[in-house]
């Protein structure tokens, strides 16, 4: 491991203009993944800003109804938070479902939303891959492709999966990402805050590279809602998920009034069917309804040589995931 500076910041401003004067440098709050990728080399920093001390703790609760996240804000912290258990279910369980309690005793809510995919050529050092070393190529297309790989949103450059459980439940909320650099302020909706990798998967997200995120601002709750999330993965227990849903419905007797559908483990972003969404809205929770609808959220979807089963289980992620709201 090679040896950088430490900074430890007192302000967001003094952050971000540190940040801004070295493109190696990079923030850290809870280190779960930093730490990880500067040990093996993946991402070398020449300085590590602590961002520990910044007052972006709280949790808020808006005269809208919705909710200001701070980026420092854990995500045990933010799972058992009295608001977000009552009104956003489905950002509790996920936050649940994910790592473990000691990782999440120190994980932070923009550390979640930034981190780095799980493909293991992109972090063993020295295979081919076009986020590590752009132009080098994707050993994963032709390689070992069956978990951390995508069947939705993928390119000829790339095919690993976001691995956030909080993400997809956030997605599927509707929220707003808030950073700040040294130009000032700007908000990005958190649909558009993470990047298909097309022909540039080394462009992971909308951050700048002098921009620190803030805050993370949900959408207010929808009246009457029920939520929930199902992440499908190989043991019950510190695993990325092989599909995952987030689903948010509002009924009016028996018939879906209006709904939310978002994926995990199956997309190179966090995933939401708009599509889906309005193929439900109207209808009843009947088998026949879902088997549809999960049909439609997969549409498009592309199998490699070890993940073709990702796309029923997505679309089993989604049926079962739903039939428990109608219980």
């Amino acid at each position: 491991m090679r040896a950088f500076d430490y900074v430890r910041a007192n302000s967001v401003e003094q952050a971000v203009t540190t940040h801004a004067k070295s493109p190696t440098t990079f923030f850290l709050a809870g280190g779960t993944t930093l730490l990880d990728l500067v040990k093996l080399d993946i991402m070398p920093a020449d300085q590590v800003i602590d961002v520990n001390h910044l007052s972006l703790k709280q949790i808020e609760v808006q005269k809208d109804g919705s909710v200001r996240i701070g980026a420092l804000v854990s995500n045990t912290e933010l799972a058992h938070h009295p608001h977000i258990v009552e009104h956003y279910a489905v950002l509790s369980q996920a936050l649940l479902s994910g790592a473990t309690t000691q990782l999440r005793n120190k994980a932070t809510t923009a550390g979640n939303v930034m981190q780095r995919v799980r493909c293991n050529y992109f972090r063993d050092g020295y295979s081919p891959c076009n986020k590590r070393e752009p132009g080098s190529g994707c050993a994963a297309i032709d390689g070992h492709n069956r978990s951390v790989h995508a069947v939705l949103g993928t390119s000829d450059q790339c095919i690993a999966t976001h691995p956030s459980d909080m993400c997809v439940a956030m997605i599927a909320i509707g929220a707003t990402v808030e950073v700040q650099g040294p130009k000032g302020k700007r908000s990005v909706d958190f649909a558009d805050f993470h990047l298909l990798p097309g022909a540039t998967p080394w462009k992971e997200h909308a951050l700048l590279d002098d921009e620190l995120i803030t805050h993370v601002v949900l959408a207010a709750p929808l009246a009457g809602n029920k939520s929930a999330y199902l992440k499908l993965r190989d043991r019950a227990s510190y695993q990325f998920a092989l599909a995952s849903s987030a689903v948010i419905v509002v009924m009016d007797g028996n018939t879906v009034r209006d709904a939310r559908i978002a994926l995990g483990g199956v997309g190179t972003k966090p995933w939401r069917s708009l599509e889906a969404e309005q193929a439900l809205k109207g209808q009843s929770l009947t088998p026949q309804t879902l088997d549809k609808v999960a049909a439609i959220a997969l549409k498009g979807a592309k199998a490699y040589r070890h993940n073709a089963y990702k796309i029923a289980l997505g679309q089993q992620a989604i049926v079962r995931n739903l039939g428990t709201l109608n219980a």
